[in-house]
């Protein structure tokens, strides 16, 4: 199995970047309140938080499927794979964006980790797009 990502550290490196996506994915849809009460958002923002999280629990089911389900394995699945990195991008250059800006959506709870993780999934799905090509 670990051949089919090019040996263990690959491996790893999906393991790691889709056990993350899973876990923003569990925390917005099955612990929204707490999500959203930690960054300041407001009860108004649970279904918007909600959404976002949908689109993480997509994202973790089609990686499960290519990662270890699917027969071909991970052979032509490029396009998910940018998908993924192209998502993860834009949510880090957006959180630059609006942290610079600063007013909208930001408050006192407001903390670097809205920067921090994208920049983290984007650096690991970029090294994923580059080793499982």
């Amino acid at each position: 199995m670990i051949d089919k990502f090019n040996g263990i550290i690959y491996f790893i490196i999906f393991i790691v970047h889709f056990g993350a996506y899973a876990m923003y994915a569990f925390r917005c849809l099955f612990t929204t309140k707490a999500f959203v009460d930690q960054y300041g958002m407001g009860d108004g923002a649970a279904i918007m938080t909600r959404f976002f999280g949908s689109i993480f629990v997509g994202s973790v089911l089609m990686a499960i499927y290519v990662g270890f389900i699917r027969a071909g394995g991970l052979e032509n699945t490029w396009a998910f794979f940018n998908l993924i990195f192209l998502q993860n991008a834009a949510a880090f250059v957006f959180a630059i964006w609006s942290h610079k800006k600063g007013n909208l959506g930001t408050n006192e709870k407001t903390s670097v980790e809205g920067i921090i993780a994208p920049g983290v999934l984007t650096v690991l799905s970029a090294v994923l797009c580059y080793g499982l090509a």
